[in-house]
Parts: C-alpha cells; structure tokens; sequence
C-alpha cells in the first residue's frame, strides 16, 4: 500500500474534477500519520486554501479547542482531512461527483493512519463516510460501526462553523460529541490491551 506522502503527491497535482482549476492549493490533511482519532471535514475554505492546511480560520480555532477540551488532545496528536481536497468556489456545497472524484484520496487516508475514532464534522463528511442520506442532525449523538467492517468507529457532529453560526445549543452538542469520541478511544485502548 502506498504512503501517505505518496498519496498526497498524486492529490497535489490532480486534475479529476472542476475544483482543480480554481484552488491555490490542494489541501490534502495533516497531523500524527499514526493518529488513533482522525477528524474529517467537508472542504477547505478561503484560509485554508491560501495556506495549504485544514481548519486554520475560525472553525480551526474552535476545533482546536474541542479536541483539546473535550477529547483531550493537541491538534498534533489526531490526523486532519476533508472531503475534497480543493475548495469549492465562494465556499459553496461540493458537489456528488467533485466528492466521488475525490473520495480514493480520503478513503487511502483513512487506510493509512488506520485511526480507532474518525469524527466527521458536519452533513458532508457524515453522510459521505457512513454511506446515508441522514442529516447530521438526527446522525449526531451516536457512534457508528465503520461501514465494511474493520477496528474505527464513526462519530458524527456539527461543523464548527454551525457552531460559529448557532450558538450555544450547537457547540453543547458538539461538545457532547467531542467526548463521546474520547470515551470511544478509551474504549478501544481497553479492548485493544485486554485481547493482547
């Protein structure tokens, strides 16, 4: 299987779908490449795409915040990834075949770090990777087997940038979410350490 540093050069340079010819940069992820949680978004906005790495505006910051808060853990310790890899213009909703186009990229990525928790932040993201037409709102506040088997379980929340928008009652959720998400690594690591 190929290298994460391998994949993320053949995304640096792809041409498969529309978003290509309006990116400054391809925003391929970052963090621990061994993470046990890898967080999942939708797509890089603005800042992002001018600096080449996922969730440095204000959803950045608030994501920072949760993990550390409420998981337990530095940005540096998880792994950190979109959708799509490119932004979409004026911030719009990727579209089905931009994320189709994009998917072998994150799926690889997810083979790779091979992580015990992803958390998916908002509709896109959720509905990408457990397979469903569900809205993040009745998806959040549970955690799902990863489709097709295999050790990772799937945590669904909001986006920050609902949070940003929402208030209180979205970032409680969330909050909620972030934590669910750590006691499903606790668990994990209990599982792992008991069948050893």
């Amino acid at each position: 299987m190929a290298e994460l540093s391998e994949v993320e050069a053949q995304a640096s340079v792809c041409q498969r779908c529309r978003l290509a010819s309006g990116r400054h940069t391809v925003v391929f992820g970052e963090g621990d490449p061994s993470a046990s949680l890898m967080v999942v978004g939708e797509g890089p906005g603005r800042d992002e795409d001018l600096q080449g790495r996922p969730f440095v505006g204000r959803s950045g910051r608030l994501l920072d915040r949760l993990l550390s808060e409420e998981a337990g853990l530095k940005r540096d310790e998880v792994y950190i990834a979109n959708v799509v890899k490119c932004r979409p213009p004026d911030n719009r909703d990727p579209l089905p075949d931009e994320i189709a186009e994009c998917r072998p990229y994150l799926d690889a990525q997810v083979a790779l770090v091979a992580p015990e928790v992803v958390i998916t932040l908002g509709n896109f993201a959720s509905r990408t990777l457990l397979d469903s037409g569900v809205g993040i709102t009745r998806l959040r506040g549970k955690t799902y087997p990863w489709p097709g088997g295999g050790p990772s379980v799937v945590v669904p929340t909001f986006h920050p940038a609902a949070a940003l928008r929402g208030g209180g009652e979205v970032l409680a959720a969330m909050r909620a979410d972030f934590v669910r998400a750590r006691q499903s690594l606790g668990q994990a690591q209990t599982r792992q350490v008991g069948g050893a």
